[in-house]
C-alpha cells in the first residue's frame, strides 16, 4: 500500500469511527427531587448516605446518571407545598418524600410525578395509597410503621425500667401517623393513664415537657415524625432536665440521649427506598408496586442516661439489645 492509499484509508476509518461513536446514545441523566421538612444540618447524615449507597448499588450515581434536586424545609411547613411546587417545575423524574408531611405535600404538587416515601406513617390512614398491596395512582415506597403493637411494647419496656409506673406522657405530632389506639389499649391493661400533648410546631416542645411534669408523668413516649425529630438532642436534653426517662422508636433518639429506643431502622428503610426509584427509572409504574413495611429493628440502650437518671436496666434487656451507649 502506497502513502496516498494507507492515508485515505486511515481518514475513511476516522470517519467511521466517529460515525460509529456518533451513533451511540448519550448516558440519560435522571433528576431526582428530595423533600424533607428537616433542615439540611438536623437530617441524619447516615440515613441520607443509605439512599445514595442504595442508589449506588443499584447502578445510579450522583453526578454520572442521576442529579439530586434536595428541597429542606427547616422545620417550617408552610414552605413545603412551595418546595414541592418548585420539584415539579424541575420536572424531577421521582420525588423522594421523606415523613408524611412531606409526602402530603408532594401528593397535592403532583398527580402524574412518581413519588416515593421513604419514611411515612399510616400511608393509608392518611390518604397516600389505597393499600399497601396496591396502592394505586404515584404513590409507593416505604412505611415506618411496624406492627401497631410495638407502641404497646414499649411502654411495656417503660414499665420494666421505671419502678410503680402509673402516668405516662405522650408527646404526639400531629398528623405523623401512629399506632395511638393500640398504645392507650395497651396503657388501659396495664392501667396506665396517659398525659397526651400533640405538637403542631417546634414551639410547642418545650411547653409539652412542663406540662407533662406539671401533671405527675413518670416517663415520656414519643409518636412524631420530622419536626419532633429535627428537635431530638433537645428533646433528649429536656427529658435529663425534667428527669423523665424516655423511649421513642429510632436509634437516633438515643444516640442523642435519650434512655431507650426500639424500634425500626431509618437506614434500612432509605436504603430499601432506593429500590423503588431504581424501579420506577426502569419503568414500573408505582401504583402496581406494593408499600412495604419495616423489616430490621432495634433495641438500643442508653447507660449513661440510665445511671444519670438513678435507674437500673434489667439484665434481661441489656442482653436483648442490639446497642448499649455507655
Amino acid at each position: 500500500m502506497d502513502r496516498r492509499t494507507f492515508i485515505g484509508a486511515f481518514a475513511g476509518g476516522l470517519v467511521i469511527v466517529r460515525s460509529v461513536a456518533d451513533a451511540q446514545p448519550a448516558t440519560k441523566v435522571y433528576r431526582i427531587g428530595l423533600l424533607s421538612l428537616l433542615s439540611a444540618e438536623s437530617a441524619a447524615a447516615a440515613v441520607s448516605r443509605a439512599l445514595n449507597d442504595g442508589l449506588r448499588d443499584l447502578g445510579y450515581v450522583e453526578g454520572r446518571n442521576i442529579i439530586f434536586e434536595r428541597r429542606y424545609a427547616d422545620g417550617k411547613l408552610e414552605r413545603l407545598p412551595d418546595l414541592a411546587a418548585e420539584l415539579v417545575r424541575l420536572r424531577v423524574d421521582v420525588i423522594v418524600a421523606a415523613t408524611n408531611p412531606s409526602v402530603a405535600a408532594a401528593k397535592r404538587a403532583t398527580a402524574t410525578i412518581p413519588i416515593v416515601m421513604r419514611d411515612a406513617g399510616d400511608p393509608v390512614g392518611a390518604g397516600f395509597i389505597a393499600s399497601l398491596a396496591r396502592p394505586g395512582g404515584n404513590i409507593t415506597g416505604v412505611t415506618v410503621d411496624a406492627n401497631p403493637e410495638i407502641y404497646a411494647k414499649n411502654l411495656g419496656l417503660l414499665t420494666d425500667i421505671v419502678p410503680r409506673l402509673s402516668r405516662v406522657g405522650v408527646l404526639r405530632q400531629v398528623g405523623s401517623g401512629s399506632g395511638f389506639a393500640e398504645l392507650a389499649a395497651a396503657a388501659r391493661k396495664l392501667n396506665i393513664a396517659l398525659e397526651v400533648v400533640d405538637i403542631r410546631s417546634l414551639d410547642d416542645i418545650d411547653g409539652a415537657f412542663v406540662a407533662m411534669t406539671s401533671n405527675k408523668a413518670g416517663a415520656v413516649m414519643f409518636i412524631g415524625g420530622a419536626l419532633i425529630f429535627q428537635r431530638r438532642q433537645q428533646i433528649a436534653d429536656w427529658a435529663l432536665k425534667h428527669r423523665l426517662p424516655a423511649i421513642h422508636l429510632l436509634k437516633e433518639y438515643a444516640q442523642a440521649g435519650l434512655l431507650i429506643t426500639n424500634g425500626p431502622n431509618l437506614e434500612d428503610l432509605s436504603r430499601r427506598a432506593a429500590g423503588y426509584v431504581a424501579k420506577i427509572l426502569k419503568g414500573a409504574n408505582p401504583a402496581d408496586l406494593p408499600v412495604e413495611q419495616p423489616a430490621k429493628f432495634e433495641l438500643v440502650i442508653n447507660l449513661k442516661t440510665a445511671k444519670t437518671l438513678g435507674l437500673t436496666i434489667p439484665q434481661s434487656l441489656l442482653l436483648r439489645a442490639d446497642e448499649v451507649i455507655q
